[in-house]
């Protein structure tokens, strides 16, 4: 079947196409309603299904004989650490937690917050709680105490998962007093914690709350998967709102294990017993999606990488575990190979590993630069594929579709809508615009399965924030067009949360905690352009009357206090003192405008501007 007829299946007759999808996972009852409309536009894929995740990534390979087939490779060069875990040996270490979590009180439905660095205990215990159908919430062991008590007060967790330490590079980071801090500054407290005990540092543990994962683990009955409708929730990960509480996206269960299945084949062509590494970290969705569980639906053996591009060693690490985990398939973020490509310009490093093995490297998470693409190309001889998905999503939204028809690539484009996702580029009116014009990206609804189903304990935001902007549609946030042949291009965010790295950080949230500083009067934070990240913030302030501060020294303590709150992943690095910020009569920030003057682009003097000299000030300061 080629692309073309495969979409318009998908369009045209949404249910007998996604009745056909489900048939490839093991279900304990399987759907005879594939789709039940709600409201808005909205509704909930596979009604009266029950499975169970945990079963559907272990149990059923096992049953499908792959049992001695390695599903996990840990290669740690943070550590000098290497092991693997079978298909059997994975089952029963997720099995025994899944007992440990059970004998202390975790049931159905409740919500676990897991906070650890890339190790194989994050991986087995987020398949534990998905086993015993608790809900949980990774969240990104790089995140400041404040972050992480955000996310406790909004998911309610019985239970925190954590481990000793998480190591950057050489630094080690204790990871326990982190959340000591975190649970001493939420509002609610977990019934319990457990923390695995890394060798680089012992945690010291409080009494009457804090289990050793060890001590659990030698102790636990194993216990089997436990059956949940689909429509249950499998987990709940935060992504940056434009406002400084973060969203908690959840993901069901059935729409999950369908749509990621049907993924692997349609965006990687991958097949069972390829080894599959997705470079990122399991506190992101790519690692919720593609180091955890999507290779283990497909039969893959996943690579869990705690290292980084370059650094641990060298600017050969990528290529160094290609070859010697004879990876088929990777995927990364341009950020990572702009990271190979600034220390090993001439790919030297490249020519001492042989990676035969990789037949495709995907790209995604942010936008693939050209010059990325066309180095990528020319080192490694290789297909070179972009895709766009986002959190929410949990799966791409627009792919070469290479396990049905390889497409042309174009360099800037994501290639074309994947099936399930009916992609329109709209004016703010909702109204649908001509091939090349810019708008915002929008999915006519209903959303394929495996996308969010609502916000955490918060559905009237789900409705605000991503289906009432445009009725009908599902509302992605980012900006771009469609030209004649099909193929879209994503511009960027058309709302104030930027991709650092190809995460995504709130600016209003880091202009909270810029603006809390006693000597600011006011502030904005924008993103600008920077060749290595994609984007990092930049902050101007202006300084309350009277107040005397040298002006590297409050830059110092800005950038300080930000990484104090939301964590080094910010890259909140500048901070510029200015007299005035340029804004509308109305009183309107023009932030768009100071994007445009950081990156040294050319802008527009808006009419409505209050002073327009400022301008001129700002782009002088910033380029000075």
């Amino acid at each position: 079947m080629d692309y073309n007829s495969e979409f318009r299946r998908s369009i045209d007759n949404p249910e007998e196409f996604w009745r056909d999808k489900a048939g490839s996972i093991d279900w304990f009852q399987p759907p005879e309603s594939i789709w039940e409309a709600t409201d808005n536009g909205h509704g909930r894929w596979f009604p009266d299904a029950t499975l169970n995740t945990s079963d559907v990534a272990l149990d059923a390979n096992v049953r499908a004989g792959r049992g001695d087939q390695k599903a996990l490779i840990y290669d740690s060069p943070v550590t000098g650490t290497k092991c693997s875990y079978t298909y059997s040996e994975l089952t029963d270490e997720v099995a025994r937690f899944a007992g440990a979590l059970k004998a202390q009180g975790i049931n159905k439905g409740d919500v676990v917050i897991i906070y650890m660095p890339m190790i194989p205990e994050a991986a087995i215990a987020m398949l534990g709680c998905a086993r015993i159908g608790a809900v949980h919430s990774v969240v990104f062991g790089g995140f400041a105490a404040h972050e992480l008590a955000v996310r406790i007060d909004d998911a309610q967790p019985k239970a925190v998962i954590t481990a000793s330490c998480g190591i950057e590079v050489t630094k080690v980071i204790e990871y326990k007093p982190l959340v000591d801090k975190a649970i001493e500054q939420a509002s609610h407290k977990p019934d319990f914690c457990v923390v695995y005990q890394r060798p680089q540092v012992k945690a010291q543990l409080q009494i009457g709350r804090d289990h050793d994962w060890g001590d659990l683990m030698a102790s636990a009955e194993p216990t089997g998967p436990v059956p949940v409708k689909a429509t249950d929730p499998l987990y709940v990960l935060y992504t940056s709102g434009t406002t400084g509480k973060p969203k908690g996206v959840v993901r069901d269960n059935g729409g999950h294990a369908v749509a990621l299945k049907y993924s692997m084949k349609l965006v990687y062509d991958a097949h069972p017993g390829d080894v599959f590494w997705a470079a990122s970290d399991v506190g992101w969705v790519v690692g919720h999606s593609y180091i955890v569980y999507a290779p283990l639906f497909a039969g893959c053996t996943t690579i869990l990488y705690e290292g980084k591009p370059v650094r641990t060693p060298d600017a050969g690490a990528f290529w160094r575990v290609v070859q010697e985990h004879k990876v088929n398939l990777l995927f990364t973020a341009p950020t990572a190979f702009r990271a190979v490509r600034k220390e090993d310009p001439e790919a030297d490093q490249l020519s001492r590993y042989d990676i035969s093995s990789l037949r495709r490297i995907f790209l995604a998470g942010e936008r693939l630069d050209p010059p990325t693409y066309e180095w990528l190309r020319e080192h490694t001889q290789l297909p070179v594929l972009d895709h766009w998905w986002q959190t929410e999503t949990g799966w791409a939204i627009c792919c070469n579709p290479v396990g049905i028809e390889v497409l042309p690539t174009k360099p800037g484009s994501a290639t074309v809508p994947s099936p399930g996702y009916n992609v329109q580029i709209v004016d703010a009116s909702g109204d649908r615009v001509p091939p090349g014009e810019q708008g915002q990206i929008a999915v006519k609804l209903p959303l394929p399965p495996g996308c969010l189903v609502t916000v955490w304990g918060d559905d009237k935001r789900f409705q605000d924030s991503y289906l009432n902007l445009i009725p009908g549609f599902y509302s992605s946030g980012d900006g771009g067009y469609i030209d004649e042949d099909g193929y879209v291009f994503v511009m960027g965010r058309t709302d104030d949360v930027i991709n650092v790295a190809g995460h995504r950080l709130s600016t209003g949230e880091m202009e909270e905690v810029v603006a809390s500083h006693p000597a600011i009067a006011e502030c904005c934070v924008v993103g600008a352009h920077d060749d290595m990240k994609g984007q990092i913030p930049l902050g101007l302030v202006l300084i309350k009357d009277g107040a005397t501060i040298d002006h590297d020294e409050l830059e110092e303590e800005l950038v300080e206090m930000v990484r104090e709150k939301i964590g080094a992943i910010a890259c909140f690095r500048r901070a510029l003192v200015v007299d005035r910020l340029p804004k509308t009569r109305s009183g309107k920030i023009l932030r768009r405008v100071i994007r445009q003057i950081a990156d040294g682009e050319e802008y527009a003097v808006p009419s409505t501007i209050d002073d327009p000299v400022i301008l001129e000030e700002i782009s002088e300061q910033l380029h000075r």
